[in-house]
């Protein structure tokens, strides 16, 4: 158990080297808090992926940022029988993005993610349907996810 007087010392060292909570007064997570305006959604994917970050960078009809992205998904055969029936599949995802200024149309931040998910497919059609879906909204999440940590680690 650490400490009182080591858990001081651990967060003067990280002050002294200009480490500074995301969420805390004036860190990134605040400034973004509410000023990021995402592109509208076009797919049910875009639809989970809008979702998340909402969540994440709260609510924005008009902001200082503007929020361009894509995402693509790869869905693959992963296992199969001898009888050559793919009883799982694998989706891979990827986000491109671009954080904009939206005054200057300065670009601020881009770059592209990646992720992955399964599913299974043994059951019934709908069972299988509902797990695609629910893979599909899990990797809109962990995409959405990885676009925020990476806006809160470059946005100035």
């Amino acid at each position: 158990m650490w400490s009182r007087r080591a858990a001081l010392a651990v967060a003067l060292l990280a002050a002294g080297c200009g480490f500074a909570p995301v969420y805390g007064p004036g860190g990134a997570g605040t400034r973004l808090h509410g000023q990021v305006r995402v592109a509208d959604p076009q797919t049910a994917d875009d639809y989970a992926f809008l979702r998340r970050l909402t969540e994440r960078l709260g609510p924005a009809e008009t902001g200082r940022y503007d929020l361009a992205y894509t995402l693509r998904v790869a869905v693959l055969p992963q296992a199969i029988t001898p009888d050559e029936v793919t009883t799982r599949f694998s989706l891979n995802g990827t986000a491109t993005y671009r954080l904009t200024d939206s005054v200057t149309g300065a670009t601020v931040a881009q770059g592209e993610v990646s992720n992955f998910t399964s599913h299974s497919t043994v059951g019934t059609v709908i069972a299988t349907n509902a797990a695609e879906q629910d893979a599909r909204n899990r990797l809109a999440v962990m995409l959405a996810d990885q676009v925020v940590t990476r806006l809160l680690a470059t946005v100035p």
